[in-house]
């Protein structure tokens, strides 16, 4: 297991991971260029893959939750996403067919490569000092992705805003207004 980190805020990663050793026993890396967002479409985090030896993608993309912390928020249980990973670890058990799984997550549309795109521009603006440009290209990739948390929320400490502050909160209520939207399979059994 290896979890990756959406996110350039090292520090803060590194001391979550120290504080949490009883249960964080698995490397960590940090993607602050958001490259696995785009290689596998996530726009809501956390999100599981499942890749096996022979690098193939044995479950593509679901909303899976190790605690049930944002139960509240996310309506899911954590209970039965972990189940299903250990039948997979454990037995070889997918959720999804290998033919299922291979069409079963859409590319990015045009507007979501677009917002990707914008995000990236803002993210190196923002590391040259170009603070009014890094907030058009933050704005318009938010204005093309509204409910790509890999986006919105990603920005928000970007921008000098509080992850689970009151923006999150207005996210969120835009995310359950528009029906929960979510790129990638639902597990959930929330819908």
């Amino acid at each position: 297991m290896i979890a990756v980190a959406i996110d350039e805020a090292t520090d803060t990663i590194r001391d979550f991971i120290r504080d949490n050793t009883d249960g964080i026993t698995y490397p960590v890396l940090m993607d602050s260029d958001h490259l696995l967002t785009e290689l596998y479409a996530i726009s809501n985090v956390p999100t599981v893959v499942l890749i096996d030896e022979n690098d193939t993608i044995a479950q593509p993309n679901w909303n899976a939750y190790a605690t049930d912390t944002f139960k509240d928020f996310t309506g899911i249980e954590s209970a039965a996403q972990l189940d299903a990973i250990r039948r997979w670890v454990i037995d070889g058990e997918t959720l999804m067919s290998p033919d299922d799984a291979r069409g079963a997550v859409d590319d990015l549309s045009a507007d979501e490569e677009q917002a990707r795109l914008h995000f990236r521009l803002a993210v190196h603006l923002r590391s040259t000092g170009d603070t009014a440009g890094a907030e058009r290209n933050f704005d318009r990739a938010c204005e093309l992705a509204p409910h790509d948390w890999t986006i919105r929320r990603a920005s928000l400490p970007l921008r000098g805003g509080d992850p689970f502050g009151p923006e999150f909160f207005e996210l969120l209520a835009e995310f359950n207004e528009a029906g929960r939207p979510y790129h990638g399979v639902d597990h959930s059994g929330h819908r």
